[in-house]
């Protein structure tokens, strides 16, 4: 038997995701969440195999919860379901460990099966995504990434250096390499563009 937790924030979303799953003989959803924080509890509450895990979600985002899970050595697969098809985000879920990407617009039956792959010790990857991650490298490292990140949230570079305790030099200087390196304008542009292709 596969024991899964579900945490997915749109309610009709999980509710789906949950009846699908339990039509199967093999998998058993234990508990749901709709946010982060929560999935992080029923993790360590009912330890299960596996995690079904959107990206986007209150408190910890997916790619977070699975960063944590990896962190803590659980013994716990990820599975992330999601809307975005974007390398970025496909490269930074397998860096933090995720064993299974599918699209949220792919067949329901393949669910299951990237379940069952996954609980085997697999991998279950979008094979289209698979293929854009590794052709288009994020040139951004991780502190022009976190910079970015505020910046893009509307936060003043003098606030940045504090929050990150930086000088406002370097934080002018993160912003001008990330801006450098993506081939834009401004840190706007940096951001959006950033964030379209799931480097953020």
């Amino acid at each position: 038997m596969i024991r899964v937790v579900l945490a997915e924030d749109q309610a009709m979303v999980r509710g789906a995701l949950s009846a699908l799953l339990n039509l199967e003989t093999d998998i058993d959803v234990l508990g749901e969440a709709a946010d982060g924080e929560m999935a992080w509890r029923e993790l360590q509450r009912l330890k299960p195999d596996v995690l079904v895990t959107d990206i986007e979600m209150p408190g910890l985002t997916g790619l977070e919860l699975a960063q944590r899970i990896q962190r803590h050595e659980l013994p716990i697969k990820v599975v992330i379901v999601t809307t975005f098809a974007r390398p970025g985000f496909l490269r930074r879920a397998l860096d933090a460990g995720v064993s299974g990407y599918l699209l949220k617009d792919a067949p329901a039956e393949n669910l299951a099966e990237a379940l069952r792959t996954v609980h085997r010790g697999g991998r279950s990857i979008d094979p289209q995504l698979a293929l854009d991650a590794w052709t288009e490298a994020d040139p951004l490292n991780e502190r022009e990434r976190q910079v970015l990140r505020l910046a893009g949230e509307g936060i003043g570079a003098g606030d940045i250096a504090s929050r990150l305790n930086l000088s406002h030099g370097t934080v002018r200087n993160y912003l001008s390499e990330a801006i450098g390196k993506l081939g834009v304008n401004n840190r706007i542009e940096a951001y959006r563009l950033a964030r379209q292709k799931g480097w953020l």
